[in-house]
């Protein structure tokens, strides 16, 4: 589905971003992309999707093909036409339209009598976004939100769907529908996805393979029951040290980078 190999990004020509990242994913399955702030996981996905130029980044290196093209070939909207799609950070929604409007907006490629099947097929995987159809998506909770803005993704019919933090900032009840809808849309549907997440218990809970990253690299990659078994995974991402025990202060961790043996 999505090749990534040895991806080198630079911003302003000067900070390099990504050094030669390597990933694949799968037709069908659901990929946990992991990190903690600035490791370079949003700047993946702006290469796939060809969005680095608002920015000043830039591709120097490394290749991104899905299903057989050359991706650095294409304009954001031919991406989209591809069937890639996401769902970004913070969620983006256009707050002022209503939420069927922004609905409709994400399936403006779309032939037009496929529309209404594809609001239907939304509105049943999210019954709390259809009762909100005519409200005005600015005054939504974030998690309603969060639903709209994966909804508008899903009315293009993504082949890939990358989502940008879907949890962040939502109440856990929130975070656990809309993980469960996405991983209803793996296994009903068979939708692949393309995950991008900090908290990386709940995004493993979920995917069929993981690669974390640091500092711009893919330090570590495996099967979630391999990523949640390595003990630095264990303190630095899932809060327990060796034993079971309670992680340290961040005083005491405060210099684990210089310990982790993937970065040694």
């Amino acid at each position: 589905m999505l090749t990534i190999t040895n991806l080198q990004v630079f911003y302003d020509r000067a900070v390099e971003a990504l050094r030669d990242v390597s990933l694949e994913v799968r037709p069908g399955q659901i990929v946990a992309l992991l990190g903690s702030n600035g490791a370079g996981k949003s700047t993946v996905l702006k290469s796939i999707c060809g969005v680095l130029y608002p920015e000043d980044g830039e591709i120097v290196g490394g290749t991104l093909h899905h299903l057989g093209a050359d991706l650095t070939g294409f304009a954001p909207h031919e991406i989209v036409r591809r069937g890639i799609v996401q769902v970004p950070e913070g969620r983006r929604l256009f707050d002022k339209l209503t939420v069927e409007e922004n609905l409709l907006m994400g399936g403006y490629s779309r032939p037009t009598g496929e529309i209404a099947a594809s609001l239907d097929e939304v509105f049943e995987l999210f019954p709390d976004v259809k009762q909100h159809r005519g409200r005005v998506s600015g005054y939504l909770s974030g998690g309603q939100q969060q639903m709209v803005a994966i909804g508008r993704a899903l009315m293009a019919k993504p082949k890939l769907l990358l989502l940008d933090e879907p949890s962040l900032g939502l109440a856990p009840q929130i975070i656990a529908e809309i993980f469960e809808a996405v991983r209803r849309l793996r296994d009903d549907q068979g939708l692949t996805v393309l995950l991008v997440e900090q908290n990386a218990q709940l995004a493993l809970s979920v995917a069929n393979y993981g690669y974390i990253m640091e500092r711009g690299r893919v330090v570590l990659d495996g099967e979630p029951e391999k990523l949640l078994s390595n003990d630095d995974v264990k303190e630095f991402y899932l809060g327990v040290q060796a034993g079971g025990q309670e992680r340290r202060s961040m005083r005491e961790v405060k210099h684990y980078k210089r310990r982790k043996r993937w970065l040694s």
